[in-house]
């Protein structure tokens, strides 16, 4: 056998622009400062491509790059510039583009249109030596289960056109337009690879070999197998590890096809689903495993496997051991579409990816070498919101870290015992009776930056003003069920419509206060889990973790400008009395002390200057409502059961008379009666459709995917996958009847397929969102557990202005294997430190 196993590698980079952080169509100008044996053009003039001279080892390959590297930096410079080796520029967009000028450029844009236009990509390419043609066709097609993990470790374009494309690689998604690019599909010989070739290029559908863009190919212009699959890398040694992997399949093949080893060719469908997976998640989710029925596994399982499996020949090569430390280096500190979307979440600017990426791409080939662990034994995982996959503190949570390092036990202990004496002293509870408990809050905060808080903000207000507008229209004109946008059943054919709510005056605010679930993705998306304006609890509670933060942690540190949040007292007794008669005073109308959320009543009405009052303080008289002699124009009603049904002890119909009184005019009700048609979990399904119809706007906050399983087709996918989702009664409230399906036994399975099938508008399901974690004490160690933020908005109307997002949230947490977060559910609590942008933050 030809088999040389020398390697080399061409490499693509952008031009980078140093003043303005863009692409810059300069390349010609930087090629004329070059020797044109290693550096040439590609087809957009904002790109080089460099070409290593052969080697024999890992170590030659690296000094080869770091050489041409810097040789392309020195040019470059003289020009304002610098190279970046990543798959997309992050600030790049489809005006950057301009084609370098030759004829065969020139036709392939004639001939290709839009997807020449957007080719402003930069890939990898690694060659190893095989100089006989028929070997080199049967091993590429051998080592084609391993290329997403290639694809994987290489993933460097999670961002196009400055937006976050939910993708780790959006490169190879782009790449796979070409109608050359792929797999070739079996073939025997180097003589059928070659007819392949010549029937391509005979269809006019491509116009040379060069343009055979296949995943793997003898090289068109040297003795060698190539790899095409992957994405420029930033720092020089992740290129070096997928050389070192690439070479190591190649002779694991080699070995195979002497021996005589039987194989059979993954299916196409499938090879292609696992080449999409990788190009998704990268690291920071699943791969599929190299079988011949390939399962999800995790991908850092999927990378060591294939380290493991190619040991004996990578010790045959010299190459295990460095290659086996660079494979645990990136699962350390992420690839590179991990590491730039760090380095966003850190203040959201753009611009500081951009240098991110020029600094590893000009730095030294190992790049930044993972530091030993703080958090020695944290499952560290690519969603948690503070510590890095290198078990390190994400920016801004490494002091906080490095602080509660330093307490000893005793000091932590005698710290929660502190809180909890806190806690029973100000008698913050949850629930009544035996279902009572002590609202714990965790000693770790969490921190939310101002730019995530203003996406926030923009976002919940949006999808306030909607909610809102549709309670006005369905409980007056039903313009939306008109109009054939929501059918009239799910509005009317729910427990949650109520007919007294049509009796409100027109322009009535219906849900002065609403309350928003969030949750954090992998990829630090932000989600609506869901809406509640019935009577969404959670603001003192809010407070009372900052409270108790400022007593017990006051010497942790904290970021500059983390908002006050108790303004929101001010804003609630502000919002209640906007229509409210003048003169008159705002009340907080509860159940009792046998209220859940007793603990919330009596703080809102005491710091926000509420009357608090319970079916027996209050008195109707001549349309008026009155507590003692005060006159009342404005009820928050924090009532467990329906105002309607409301009575006193003697009997009296309190609810009837306070609708009557509302009717006139003459009290306002917030939040009124009927809200909890807009936040029925079937309901949720068309907020989106709301935002389109009220605002003419698209939604700025996502919503998870959920199934009604009132609808039929709906019904069948749901039922087919009850393992995999997340189901949930209509009705139900704090986390109560939820079954999250991959954690829940046969039987309760079972159970809730039973339940489905027999009422099932009952019910609706939603994909399994992987929430973010944060690190939480548990058993005097830190533990990942996950989060989501509940978040409040003041509604005093439909208009941009007639909204204001609390300046609070609500940090909840699930406890330890769960993602119910409800306090109901056994969760706790963090202080929220939300952060205000600073000067000095930009």
């Amino acid at each position: 056998m030809s088999l040389e196993l020398t390697l080399g590698a061409e490499e693509e980079l952008h031009l980078i622009d140093l003043e303005t952080r863009r692409l810059s169509a300069r390349a010609p100008q930087i090629l004329s400062q070059l020797p044109p044996e290693s550096f040439t053009a590609e087809i957009q003039r904002t790109t080089v491509e460099m070409t290593t001279e052969p080697v024999a080892t890992l170590d030659g390959l690296r000094r080869e790059l770091a050489r041409l590297r810097g040789t392309l930096a020195k040019a470059a410079a003289s020009e304002g510039l610098a190279p970046a080796s990543v798959a997309t520029a992050p600030l790049s967009d489809f005006a950057d583009f301009e084609l370098t000028s030759s004829g065969r450029y020139g036709r392939m844009q004639e001939q290709y249109r839009m997807l020449v236009d957007e080719q402003l990509i930069c890939g990898l390419q690694i060659h190893v030596g095989v100089s006989d043609r028929d070997l080199a066709v049967q091993i590429m097609q051998r080592v084609a289960q391993d290329l997403p993990v290639l694809t994987a470790l290489s993933a460097s374009s999670p961002y196009w056109s400055g937006n976050d494309t939910g993708y780790a690689s959006i490169r190879s998604i782009i790449w796979q337009r070409w109608p050359s690019a792929g797999a070739t599909g079996t073939l025997g010989s180097a003589a059928e690879y070659d007819a392949l070739l010549e029937d391509l290029i005979r269809s006019g559908v491509i116009a040379d070999s060069k343009m055979a863009y296949f995943d793997v190919r003898p090289s068109s212009h040297v003795p060698t197998l190539e790899l095409r699959v992957c994405d420029a890398c930033p720092i020089i040694d992740d290129a070096v590890l997928i050389a070192g992997l690439f070479r190591g399949t190649v002779a694991a093949a080699a070995r195979a096809i002497e021996a005589g080893e039987p194989w059979t060719p993954l299916r196409s469908p499938m090879h292609r689903a696992a080449m999409w997976q990788a190009a998704r998640s990268g690291l920071s989710d699943d791969l599929l495993n190299h079988s011949p029925h390939p399962r999800p596994v995790p991908a850092s399982q999927a990378v060591l496997a294939l380290v493991e499996r190619l040991r004996p020949d990578l010790e045959e090569l010299g190459d295990y051991d460095e290659v086996s430390e660079l494979a645990r280096r990136v699962l350390a500190r992420g690839n590179s579409a991990d590491r730039q979307r760090a380095a966003f979440a850190e203040r959201g600017s753009m611009e500081d990816v951009v240098d991110l990426v020029l600094a590893e791409t000009s730095g030294p080939a190992s790049g930044p070498l993972p530091a030993s662990a703080i958090l020695r034994g944290y499952r560290a995982r690519a969603g948690d919101e503070a510590i890095g996959l290198a078990s390190r503190p994400r920016g801004v949570y490494h002091d906080l870290i490095s602080h509660h390092q330093s307490l000893t036990a005793d000091d932590r202990a005698g710290r929660e015992l502190e809180r909890d004496q806190w806690v029973s002293e100000a008698g913050l509870t949850f629930g009544t009776g035996e279902d009572a408990g002590d609202f714990h809050v965790d000693l770790m905060p969490r921190v939310i930056s101002d730019h995530e808080w203003a996406a926030i903000r923009a976002g919940v207000t949006q999808r306030a003003r909607a909610i809102e507008h549709f309670l006005r229209d369905v409980y007056a004109d039903q313009r939306i069920l008109t109009a054939g946008i929501v059918p009239r059943d799910a509005v009317s054919g729910t427990g949650a419509w109520r007919s007294e709510a049509l009796r409100l005056p027109v322009g009535s605010v219906h849900a002065p206060v609403m309350g928003f679930d969030l949750v954090r993705n992998e990829v630090g998306g932000w989600r609506v889990l869901e809406d509640n304006v019935r009577s969404p609890s959670g603001l003192a509670f809010a407070v009372a973790a900052r409270e108790i933060m400022d007593g017990v942690m006051s010497d942790a540190p904290r970021p500059a400008d983390v908002i006050d949040p108790t303004r929101v007292f001010a804003d609630l007794r502000d919002t209640l009395l906007v229509a409210a008669p003048e003169g008159s005073r705002a009340a907080l109308l509860s159940s009792g002390p046998s209220s859940s959320a007793w603990y919330e009543h009596r703080r809102l009405a005491q710091e926000a200057g509420l009357l608090l009052l319970t079916a027996e303080d209050v008195r109707v008289a001549d349309d008026v409502v009155y507590a003692g002699d005060e006159r009342v124009g404005a009820l928050y009603l924090r009532l467990d059961d329906e105002l309607a049904l409301l009575k006193t002890a003697s009997g009296d119909p309190l609810g009837e008379q306070l609708l009557d009184v509302a009717e006139s005019g003459g009290v306002v009700l917030a939040n009124a009666p009927g809200n909890g048609v807009a936040d029925d979990k079937a309901m949720y399904c068309y907020v989106p459709e709301f935002i389109g119809f009220y605002l003419d706007e698209r939604p700025l906050l996502e919503a998870v995917p959920t199934y009604r399983t009132s609808d039929e087709v709906e019904r069948a996918i749901v039922l087919g996958r009850l393992g995999e989702l997340v189901t949930k009664p209509v009705d139900g409230q704090g986390g109560a009847g939820v079954m999250i399906g991959p954690y829940a036994s046969a039987a309760a399975v079972a159970e809730r397929r039973a339940a489905i099938l027999e009422s099932p508008s009952a019910w609706v399901a939603q994909e399994l969102v992987r929430l973010s974690s944060h690190p939480t004490w548990a058993d005097d160690h830190l533990q990942p557990r996950h989060v989501d933020l509940r978040v409040f908005a003041f509604v005093t109307g439909t208009g941009p202005d007639d909204v204001r997002v609390a300046d609070v949230a609500l940090t909840r947490v699930a406890r330890e294997g769960s993602m119910v977060v409800n306090s109901s559910a056994g969760g706790g609590a963090k202080d929220t430190w939300i952060r205000r942008a600073t000067k000095e933050d930009g």
